[in-house]
């Protein structure tokens, strides 16, 4: 590391990180805290480039919002809907496996399932979803349910503990559940913005042997240091279960909420906030960003901050539209692959679990084996 285009405050950290020493919550802070964009950059590619080499991944997957109707009232939400609202919107399981089958011949490998919490869809709507979507193809991934939906399901539409949710529901295809819904874990910022969230439904997943990725929202009304404790507590359920296998942080998206007066996260605070956990998810082992909340451009610069990933083909994107995001709903593989190699980076396919997939496998067959395919998720 050249620590000349390093600042003196940010060279004790850099120094940490080149030795491979965790860094401290204060280091986060003072990292948060610099508007020194390359050093950061420069200090998050040492431990992105140690975990993961110069590949940037991608996932060739089809996004399913399967209902947005929703007994919440989360004020950052701009998808959530009442039964009667014009916006809502309710799928039939015919509907959904059609779509799936529809985009299974574009050679995807991962469905992407999460709605609101509907309160009359019953038990077996949602058993029917996932026996219909394994029947399809049994090597498709089905990654499926966010926190607070696993523990609406539990206990309101299945009568049912959370583990036992959990095994029925990967009985009958679940593959993963997904990161979203964490938002930002102080319980004084869940109060305003997201009150009734569930964030302790993860430990159990991962305490069953189940994978997920984790997730952050920023920019609303949270402080730097609730950040930091956000990425403070991933880190130690990380420590203890070892189930995540990547972080996406998520911009908000304040435009058509009732949190509009709040100015929408800058290029170079999303550049920065990867950056920074980054350096501090030194247990995580993948970084995503997520190009439909940033844009496919900013996410092939971000590749220069950290950032391993850049999620997936998507298909169809609803949450972050409605909230009045401007972005494509949908990029090509081709797209996907020339941003990353624009950006000095090399390609690979993976599969819903960060490994790497042969080329014999890129068409919707099982990933190659460890051996074979550079298996970098731990």
């Amino acid at each position: 590391m050249n620590y000349l285009l390093i600042p003196k405050e940010l060279r004790p950290i850099a120094e940490k990180v080149e030795v491979g020493l965790r860094i401290s919550e204060a280091d986060a802070l003072n990292l948060y805290r610099s508007n020194d964009l390359n050093a950061l950059g420069i200090i998050a590619n040492i431990m992105r480039e140690r975990k993961n080499g110069n590949y940037a991944s991608y996932i060739h997957n089809r996004y399913i919002n399967y209902s947005n109707i929703c007994v919440l009232s989360c004020q950052f939400c701009a998808f959530a809907a009442k039964k009667r609202d014009a916006h809502a919107f309710e799928y039939a399981v015919d509907e959904i496996i059609s779509a799936v089958a529809e985009a299974l011949p574009l050679g995807i490998t991962e469905v992407h399932m999460v709605g609101g919490l509907h309160p009359t869809l019953k038990k077996d709507w949602y058993l029917d979803l996932l026996r219909g979507l394994r029947a399809l193809d049994p090597d498709l991934h089905i990654k499926a349910f966010t926190a607070i939906e696993v523990r609406h399901l539990a206990r309101r539409i299945f009568r049912m503990s959370i583990p036992d949710t959990l095994e029925l529901l990967r009985d009958c295809g679940l593959g993963s559940i997904t990161g979203g819904g964490a938002e930002i874990f102080d319980s004084a910022v869940r109060d305003q913005i997201c009150r009734g969230k569930e964030t302790a439904i993860h430990r159990t997943w991962h305490g069953m042997g189940g994978r997920s990725t984790c997730t952050m929202l920023y920019g609303h009304i949270e402080t730097l240091a609730h950040r930091v404790d956000h990425l403070r507590q991933l880190r130690e359920l990380q420590d203890e279960t070892g189930g995540f296998t990547g972080f996406v942080p998520f911009a908000f998206e304040p435009q058509t909420t009732v949190l509009a007066h709040v100015k929408p996260a800058s290029a170079f605070e999303q550049l920065r906030n990867l950056a920074v956990s980054r350096i501090y998810l030194d247990n995580i082992d993948h970084l995503t960003a997520y190009w439909v909340s940033m844009g496919l451009p900013l996410a092939q610069v971000s590749l220069g901050y950290g950032v391993d990933d850049l999620h997936g083909t998507i298909i169809e994107e609803k949450i972050f539209h409605m909230a009045g995001a401007t972005t494509p709903q949908q990029q090509t593989v081709a797209a996907l692959e020339h941003a990353i190699r624009e950006a000095g980076r090399e390609p690979v396919q993976r599969d819903s679990f960060y490994r790497h997939l042969a080329p014999s496998a890129q068409n919707g067959s099982k990933p190659a084996s460890a051996a074979d395919s550079e298996l970098i998720c731990a």
